[in-house]
């Protein structure tokens, strides 16, 4: 498809859906949109592998219709729970998790005794639990107007990623500051000593030694 037919053909979308204000908006519009699409997707995801395998859609559609509502509740409480979760914590994508959906159509498909896809050993390996090849390669395979909002959040996720190591690298590390002399004793102050001028106290010797006198012995 060229650029022209994809401009001309691309769902009208919202300004704010392309320009969130914060990661955290963006976040909130990329779970509205996908908890709102999956029930759709899981239908759709029915209907045609029912037409490839020349049965009627109809014959599975109310199944697909609760399956897809079930889908939109457990998968979008992942999606929601996953996009809360700070950027720098986050241990998959929204994209992986939307994937993981496939197993809603799958399960209908399968109870209805419809015939797996013929699939190329590469997408087989991948996604050993689609065999009906319903793996979604972008969010634009949920729905059309889900493609720009995750696009906007991915935008606006390394902008938020960015900006915290821009901060981090520009906050210089800590560091004893050398300009502040040591604390010492101060040499300055003399010693204290005991003073040798005062005389240390003697028996006087001037005066006499008591004696008997002898004088007066026979």
């Amino acid at each position: 498809m060229s650029v022209t037919e994809t401009d001309a053909d691309a769902p009208a979308v919202p300004p704010d859906a392309l320009m969130p204000r914060s990661v955290e908006e963006a976040a909130e519009l990329l779970a509205d949109g996908a908890v709102g699409a999956l029930p759709g997707w899981v239908e759709r995801c029915v209907a045609s592998a029912c037409e490839r395998a020349g049965i009627a859609p109809a014959e599975l559609s109310a199944p697909a219709h609760n399956a897809g509502m079930r889908c939109a509740a457990e998968v979008g409480s992942r999606l929601r729970e996953l996009l809360a979760t700070d950027v720098d914590e986050q241990q998959t994508t929204p994209l992986s998790v939307l994937r993981s959906a496939v197993r809603f159509p799958t399960q209908v498909l399968a109870d209805g005794g419809v015939p797996v896809s013929e699939r190329d050993d590469f997408d087989a390996s991948r996604f050993p639990d689609d065999p009906y090849d319903l793996t979604p390669a972008s969010f634009a395979d949920i729905d059309p107007e889900l493609g720009p909002i995750g696009i906007a959040w991915g935008a606006a996720k390394a902008f938020e990623v960015l900006q915290r190591r821009r901060i981090d690298t520009a906050e210089p590390a800590r560091r004893i500051d050398t300009a502040e002399p040591a604390r010492r004793i101060d040499t300055a102050e003399p010693a204290r000593r005991i003073d040798t001028a005062e005389p240390a106290r003697r028996i006087d010797t001037a005066e006499p030694a008591r004696r008997i006198d002898t004088a007066g012995q026979r």
